[in-house]
């Protein structure tokens, strides 16, 4: 595709195919993404559609990378190639047409020089604008092959016939100089174009060269090298120092340290020993160890990464809606302009009024770039994924990353999110009973089914003391209150102290006391109790993250105000958030209630994003404006949200609202210069400025102004691979 009503062509021939409900082509990326019924079309039919207007589409491939990768590779070399033959050739037809213009033969040489510029290097605008014109279409292939061929006729016809004006008083100028230049300054912008372009989609082919293409298996003990598309879940698959994993597995014999930063973010090497799980795209570092392959092809984490990127670069921030509008009528209203223009110098231009008319035509017919819009959105909206992408902020879509820089509250979840979420026990109190071994196991028994993240702590340190497994009935896990089971006729819950009070069951002094005194420390307390009272409580401790404050300072910083949602005691949330600086907090949340608690905030207009890692806190996610998961929170969590952030630290949340700021910015930036650009140049072009000071713009300055605006409009957006976030 050659600029963006390229793209509008190719999406409205995509939608229109049988079984299609509905498509986006992204000019920047050269991808579409298209829903359809199977049963109604194939990609086959799909391909046979785009290529009736003279594109192409790449499917059922094995590699489609790859593929795109090639043709983009021989493109850029054809487009090389007619660049240096057009400029070879142009260049003199210029230097006559400027300064021997009178020169013996001089018209001949020119249209013998400019003809296979126009026509062999230049024929690629006129069979694509022919192919557009069948289906009642056009695009800047249009422009292009409009200006240049009626400008090279008309110069033709003035060389031939030079007695057809000498006899109606007219010297037949001829702009030779001005069809092959155009040809040539196009070609050179589209090639600048077509560099700057790779450099958009830079991070996500570093993410690609992750990927090792072979693998080394064990088959019966015997080392075999295979490629990686051939591994199939359940093989051996043996790693030596210094080489990439090339799937998830887990770690069967050895062991090693292994740099995951490319994955977690995290800088420090993780040992792996035997039972250790390990990711594709990650570093061995020293040791030798074998795996059992798990998830393997578009199943591994950094296939799923690489998916993201990948699909967030290709979609449309709610702004490209209205710039593909206008791309979609844009080259139809500069033909109106171009005519519009001819008929005002015919009739207003006097002497001289054919002549001018052409040249003035020609020259909006020129300027007119609908690549610089096209490009503005996608270009910037790919590169700020890919440098999201670099820094561990994954974005799901382009929405998210333009609404991101609104955002002016944010909720926290405080387990996992403000804290480490690895709680650990710090005290164990029984009551006056003291402690026996049934009411010990029974405990045990309790905290061993429960799912909730501080059941697993309480059953390691009630295991360590001796406490063993006995059966239990009637088993209930009641939302954000604990859980409940019977042993024999008698009934025993693990929980906070809402369940208490629901039930009815009194706490005793001591115990009151001791629960008082570690919820002012900002421990968590779980009571375990029977039907007539408490037996004992058990404190928690969970370490709050390092950088927590600092990101919370920063965040407090840029005018948003933060708030904390947690299911914990009121006591431990206050201390909490004292420690981290928050004013705004909220305890004793279920998860249906923090959701109603986003939605209360919108209410009041404010943009809000949740931060969460949890399962509880998707209903949340779902709700926010931007929606941000800790990556090392649960799947459903990461799937929900907009926005994952591959690291457990937190000062990457305001990075995420940086990044989008920035993003932001120059699609802005991008869609006033290509505004500007037209609606300055166009009417320059038209000859607005020659009733005044006789200026005419000459097509030649039109056709490098053109080819500058797309570069400069794609070298704003790659300015932001250098900045810092």
């Amino acid at each position: 595709m050659t600029c963006a009503a390229c793209a509008v062509s190719v999406e409205s021939i995509l939608k229109t195919a049988p079984g299609v409900k509905n498509a986006a082509v992204n000019f920047a990326n050269q991808s579409a993404w298209v829903e359809f019924d199977p049963t109604q079309t194939k990609p086959a039919e799909l391909q046979k559609a785009v290529q009736s207007i003279g594109y192409d589409l790449v499917v059922d491939v094995e590699d489609p990378h790859a593929v795109q990768e090639e043709a983009q590779r021989q493109h850029y070399a054809d487009v090389k190639f007619k660049t240096i033959g057009s400029i070879a050739l142009a260049l003199p037809v210029a230097i006559i047409g400027m300064f021997f213009m009178d020169m013996p033969y001089g018209t001949y040489i020119s249209l013998l020089l400019s003809a296979p510029v126009v026509f062999y290097f230049g024929r690629s605008f006129f069979v694509n604008a022919w192919k557009q014109a069948r289906h009642e279409k056009a695009n800047m292939d249009t422009l292009v092959a409009l200006s240049s061929g009626i400008a090279f006729l008309f110069s033709a016809f003035n060389t031939f016939f030079p007695e057809f004006w000498h006899a109606r008083g007219v010297h037949p100028h001829v702009y030779f100089e001005a069809a092959a230049v155009v040809i040539a300054f196009v070609l050179l912008g589209k090639l600048l174009e077509e560099k700057a372009k790779r450099g958009t989609s830079s991070a996500l082919k570093k993410l690609m060269g992750l990927q090792p293409k072979t693998i080394r298996i064990l088959v019966n003990e015997v080392e075999q090298e295979v490629p990686v598309a051939n591994v199939t879940p359940g093989m051996i698959v043996l790693v030596r120092p210094g080489e990439r994993i090339p799937v998830d597995g887990v770690v069967r014999s050895g062991a090693s340290f292994i740099d995951e930063s490319t994955i977690t973010g995290e800088s420090l090497p993780v040992e792996k020993m035997v039972g250790g799980k390990v990711f594709a795209g990650t570093v061995n570092q020293k040791g030798s160890f074998t795996f059992s392959a798990e998830k393997v092809g578009a199943d591994t984490v950094l296939a799923h990464i690489i998916k993201m990127v990948e699909e967030a670069q290709g979609s449309k921030a709610p702004v490209q809606a209205l710039v593909d509008k206008i791309a979609g009528i844009f080259v139809p209203i500069v033909l109106a302009l171009s005519l519009l223009t001819f008929a005002a110098w015919m009739i207003w231009g006097g002497e001289q009024a054919f002549t001018h008319a052409l040249l003035t035509s020609v020259t909006v017919l020129v300027i007119a770039c609908p690549c610089a819009l096209g490009l503005a959105t996608p270009t910037a909206i790919m590169v700020g994924v890919g440098k999201g992408a670099e820094n561990n902020i994954l974005i799901k879509d382009a929405e998210s990353l333009e609404r991101a820089h609104q955002v002016n509250a944010i909720v926290l979840d405080k387990t996992g999110t403000i804290t480490e979420g690895k709680p650990t026990v710090t005290g164990l109190q029984w009551g006056t009973d003291g402690v026996n071994d049934q009411p010990k196991n029974i405990f045990y028994s309790l905290e061993a089914q429960s799912e909730h993240p501080l059941a697993e702590a309480v059953a390691a340190r009630l295991k360590a003391d001796g406490a063993s497994r006995v059966s239990l009935t009637d088993f209930k896990s009641l939302t954000g209150r604990g859980v409940m089971a019977k042993v024999g006729d008698e009934t025993f819950f693990v929980g906070n102290k809402k369940l208490l009070a629901e039930q009815g069951i009194a706490v005793d002094r001591d115990l009151e006391a001791a629960a008082s005194q570690w919820q002012a420390e900002a421990r968590t307390v779980v009571y375990y109790a029977n039907t007539r009272q408490v037996l004992a409580i058990v404190a928690f401790a969970d370490t709050i993250k390092a950088t927590a404050a600092q990101a919370i300072q920063t965040l407090q910083q840029r005018g948003i105000t933060v708030y904390m949602l947690t299911g914990d005691n009121e006591q431990t949330a206050r201390a909490v958030a004292a420690q981290v600086g928050i004013e705004h907090f909220r305890a004793e949340v279920l998860p249906s209630d923090k959701a109603t608690f986003v939605k209360s905030l919108q209410q009041q207009g404010r943009v809000v994003a949740m931060v969460g890692d949890g399962i509880n806190d998707s209903e949340a996610l779902a709700q926010a404006d931007v929606s941000i998961a800790m990556g090392k929170g649960s799947d459903i969590a990461m799937d929900v949200a907009k926005m994952t952030l591959i690291t457990s630290d937190l000062l990457y949340i305001p990075k995420a609202l940086n990044l989008s700021t920035k993003t932001v910015r120059g699609i802005r930036q991008n869609l006033f210069w290509a505004f500007i650009y037209n609606l300055i140049g166009i009417p320059l072009a038209a000859g607005v400025l020659y009733p005044i000071n006789g200026f005419l713009l000459d097509p030649m300055i039109a056709g490098a102004a053109m080819a500058l605006s797309s570069v400069s409009v794609v070298g704003n957006s790659l300015r932001l691979k250098a900045a810092k976030i």
